[in-house]
């Protein structure tokens, strides 16, 4: 009987937190990406044309999820959504760096 209950006390834990492992999630994806940008600076991968795209990129993804958050606790589409926008930034960030375009 305890260990029902210690599953159902963790289950419960674990459901609602949830959404807020979601947006750590988010945030640490968003750092990373920002480490590969600025990667690509230092290694001279990445043109300023190049760095300043990426970056505006960057700045709509956080427009975005900031707009989302100010709302209340992002839903199951608005992750979704954000996680397309990561994916596409991530693969223009590799792209940008692994071209014939250096600095």
């Amino acid at each position: 009987m305890q260990f029902v209950r210690s599953t159902v006390i963790v289950s419960a834990i674990l459901a609602m937190s949830g959404p807020a492992m979601a947006q750590t999630f988010i945030d640490e994806r968003e750092a990373h990406q920002q480490e590969r940008i600025e990667q690509g600076i230092k290694s001279g991968q990445l043109t300023g044309r190049e760095t300043r795209q990426l970056e505006r990129g960057e700045g709509r993804i956080d427009r975005v999820e900031g707009r989302d958050l100010a709302k209340g606790p992002l839903t199951a589409h608005e992750r979704e959504h954000l996680n397309r926008m990561l994916n596409r930034e991530s693969r223009r960030i590799y792209r940008d760096k692994h071209n014939a375009a250096h600095r």
